[in-house]
């Protein structure tokens, strides 16, 4: 049985390609959330220099 079970290398393939997408969306999150937080930073910048 169980050898019958380490051989069946059915969805194997889906596994894979699911955790690459799951690194992907993480990879694009953490990258999103750093560009936002320099934006953001950036436009705090601005905002003092025009009401100052």
């Amino acid at each position: 049985m169980f050898r019958e079970l380490h051989r069946d290398q059915s969805g194997v393939t889906s596994i894979e390609y699911a955790l690459l997408g799951v690194l992907i969306a993480v990879a694009i999150l953490l990258a999103v959330k750093s560009v936002g937080t320099s934006v953001s930073d950036l436009y705090q910048k601005i905002a003092s220099a025009v009401t100052a």
